[in-house]
Formats: C-alpha cells, sequence, structure tokens
C-alpha cells in the first residue's frame, strides 16, 4: 500500500469489516452519500479524476470490490457464489450501513455496474438514484455474443474458463495482460488516456496470484449465478423503479452490442442516458464529461 501513489488526498482509508471479508474504501467529501463502484482490472483508484468535482457536494464511499484492490478474498465455492453480482451488493449494503447510510445513491462501472444494478434489484429501498457506466446487463450481454461480439470481450469467456486455465497464463504474463487488455479498449487503443501512477494500482493484483484467481471467480460467477438470476428478474418482469443513467462510451464495449438505452428501458421505468466520448474507461479517458453527467444527475 505505501509503495502505491495517494490519488485522494485528503479522504480517509477505511477498512470496514462485512460478512465477506474487511472491504476497502476511501471516504471524503460532503453532502448525501454517493458509493462509487469499479470494474475489473482495476480498482477503487478509477475514480480519482472526477472524485475532486463530486466530492463538492457528495459524500463519496469509493470502496474496492470483494477480492479486488485491497479488500479481502472471500473463500469460493464450486458455484462461485462468494463473488456472485448478489453478493457483493450485500456486502456493499453492509459497508454503507457500517458506515451510517442506509439510504443512498449509487454508480457503477463495467463489474462495478453489474453489482450496482444487481443491488438496485435486490434491494430497492437501499437506493436513491443509479448511474451505470459502460455496460449492459449481463443477460444480454450472454445472450447477444455473436461472432464480432466474442472477439470484443474475449475476457468473458477466457477468464470463465475452469481453475487453473486462465490464472496459470495470466500469473505467467500479467502485465502484458493487463496492459493489452486496458489498451485496447480505449478509444486511441493506447494507454496514454490512464494516469501511470493508477496503472501502477491496476497492475500490482495480477502480480498475486490470489488476486488473479478471484478475480476468474467473478467471472465464473458471472457466466453462471449471475447469469441464471439475470434471466429469472427478466422473465418475470422485475424492474429497476429508481431515477437511473446510464453512460457508456461512444467507442466502448456497451455500444457494440446494442443501443444501450434501449436494453436499459427493458430493465428500468425510469431510465435517461447518453454516449461519452471515450472508450470503456470513461472517468479516465473523459473525466470532464463523466463528471459533470453523473453530478447533475445526481442532484437533479
Amino acid at each position: 500500500m505505501s509503495d502505491l501513489a495517494d490519488l485522494y488526498p485528503g479522504f480517509a482509508a477505511e477498512w470496514i469489516d462485512t460478512s465477506f471479508g474487511r472491504v476497502f474504501a476511501r471516504v471524503g467529501g460532503k453532502g448525501p452519500p454517493l458509493l462509487l463502484l469499479h470494474g475489473f482490472s482495476e480498482t477503487h483508484v478509477m475514480w480519482h479524476q472526477v472524485a475532486p468535482e463530486l466530492a463538492e457536494h457528495f459524500t463519496l464511499i469509493i470502496a474496492d470490490l470483494p477480492g479486488y484492490g485491497w479488500s479481502d478474498m472471500p473463500a469460493s465455492d464450486a458455484l462461485h457464489i462468494p463473488y456472485s453480482k448478489r453478493a457483493m451488493a450485500k456486502a456493499m449494503v453492509e459497508v454503507m450501513e457500517r458506515l451510517g447510510h442506509v439510504h443512498f445513491a449509487l454508480a457503477g462501472h463495467d463489474r462495478g455496474g453489474r453489482v450496482s444494478y444487481r443491488l438496485a434489484l435486490d434491494h430497492p429501498g437501499r437506493l436513491s438514484k443509479l448511474a451505470v457506466l459502460d455496460i449492459l446487463p449481463t443477460y444480454n450481454y450472454w445472450e447477444r455474443m455473436n461472432r464480432a461480439y466474442a472477439l470484443k470481450i474475449y475476457h468473458w469467456t477466457f477468464l470463465a474458463q475452469p481453475y487453473p486455465l486462465p490464472e496459470t497464463l495470466i500469473a505467467g504474463q500479467g502485465e502484458f495482460f493487463l496492459r493489452f487488455k486496458m489498451a485496447s479498449q480505449t478509444k486511441s487503443k493506447t494507454l496514454e488516456a490512464i494516469d501511470p501512477r493508477a496503472l501502477e494500482h491496476y497492475l500490482a493484483p495480477f502480480r498475486d496470484p490470489a488476486r488473479i484467481h478471484a478475480m476468474c471467480e467473478d467471472y465464473r460467477a458471472g457466466a453462471y449465478f449471475d447469469y441464471d438470476l439475470d434471466k429469472a428478474d427478466f422473465e418475470a418482469g422485475k424492474k429497476i423503479t429508481i431515477p437511473m443513467l446510464a453512460l457508456w462510451g461512444n467507442a466502448g464495449i456497451a455500444q457494440a452490442a446494442a443501443t444501450p438505452l434501449d436494453t436499459w428501458t427493458q430493465w428500468a421505468t425510469n431510465v435517461d442516458g447518453m454516449p461519452v466520448d471515450s472508450g470503456h474507461f470513461l472517468t479516465e479517458e473523459n473525466p470532464d464529461v463523466t463528471a459533470r453527467a453523473l453530478r447533475e444527475f445526481f442532484l437533479a
């Protein structure tokens, strides 16, 4: 921890006990609580460029998901349930309760976006508003997995392969895998938009075999348990009813599968959205526009 740059000066560092182990979070700002959740191959650090503007209006809780960053790695099981988005969402509810927030706003990117919409479906009374960044629901991704899309999100099927295949291959060239994958998902196809200090935070877990395994368990849960939950809710017509914002990169992952807003209207009754000039990493490729869109939505 001490070897990595502090990208949240003035923010407290908290380790919060949950039934899924300790969750690490940075906490700062003033105003109503807003929980921010990161995506795969990143950590809580991905919000560092939008946090200063949002912290002027909200108390930010910027957490590492279980298994990621500095949060504990729960022991998994045969169904990968401890790494399901339902389990992670419950952990985040516990985090917020322990910090004194039973009702809060929530924004999530990538895997954190999946935890976020699952939290909205499982715990609807907890949230005031929800924003998701560059995702469609897990169910829709798997259902639309044609040739072109499978090539674009190859890591979904690769990381979900049985242990120890992906763990072993990534451990041999973790830094190469991360750099290549992240660059391929930016609009410029380079890492020029990623702060080198932040990149060091992202690289650190790829040097730890236990962290690599935890991340693979996340994707295994996505391919099975998470998919089944989504499918059941979709077929039952269960919807998110709180105000919702969908943001996506105009060169990102979500728009490659479908028109994101058209998809989200099948899952939510009160949703708006817009593209951002970026690839997959909105908060780092275009932090000003992303921060403004989030601020205006959560303050409205």
